[in-house]
């Protein structure tokens, strides 16, 4: 009876542990959706000090993602998880590493601010689309970290459609970008070019931590022109 009772409460442990795991990514997404927030802030209102706290508040999303990877490896390591408990770690290894490249691209858009200013670096031409395509990358990492704390499979999946919206601004972009009228020189060009990558890839990084959240719930990955395979 003793070692049922130790066993149980092994078990009981290991659940509290990939508990905490999960709760501290859901963690890590809102201050991911903060540093998209306020690299958007520093970008349209040319903001250096606002550019320099994204900076800067970077290396904690990277002690994070060190520190949950090193959790989930433990994880693996203690017990045999049975395949729910797998499929969670396995997942939240590889959240943590999009929740990480998320926060990177951020700390790009605010160096790229940084770069400019006292210029604005993105033209007066493209501040609507910028503005619309900020807004929808924060949103999706909103709504992944939602969906996972929440373990809401059907909000999870609306966001393989909100990244056909970023695809669509994305495109605006190059056609503004291609077109004869184009007057803003080479170094806006490539500046632009480069912001409108890093939020697309933002997204994207969002659609993949929603598909690895349907995996946590249901045990499988969706499926569909619009999921990216990983």
């Amino acid at each position: 009876m003793a070692a049922l009772e130790r066993k149980k409460q092994m078990r009981d442990n290991y659940h509290e542990s990939l508990e905490s795991v999960v709760t501290d990514l859901v963690r890590m997404s809102e201050a991911v959706q903060v540093a998209v927030r306020e690299a958007t802030k520093a970008l349209l209102e040319a903001d250096l000090a606002t550019a320099e706290q994204v900076i800067s508040d970077d290396a904690g999303i990277d002690e994070l993602h060190d520190e949950l990877e090193a959790r989930c490896f433990q994880l693996l390591a203690r017990q045999a998880p049975v395949a729910g408990e797998l499929r969670t770690v396995v997942a939240a290894m590889r959240m943590v590493a999009d929740l990480a490249r998320m926060g990177d691209l951020a700390a790009h858009v605010a160096k790229i601010a940084r770069l400019r200013f006292p210029d604005h670096a993105v033209p007066d031409g493209l501040v609507p689309n910028f503005t619309l395509m900020a807004r929808v990358a924060e949103e999706m990492v909103q709504t992944a970290g939602r969906s996972l704390r929440e373990r809401n499979a059907h909000d999870a999946g609306k966001l393989a459609d909100n990244d056909e919206e970023m695809d669509e601004l994305r495109k605006s972009q190059f056609r503004l970008l291609l077109g004869q009228d184009w007057s803003y020189g080479v170094e806006a060009a490539v500046d632009v070019a480069l912001l409108g990558r890093y939020y697309e890839r933002i997204a994207d990084h969002a659609v993949l931590m929603a598909s690895r959240v349907i995996y946590v719930i249901t045990g499988l990955l969706p499926e569909g022109e619009n999921w990216p395979v990983a």
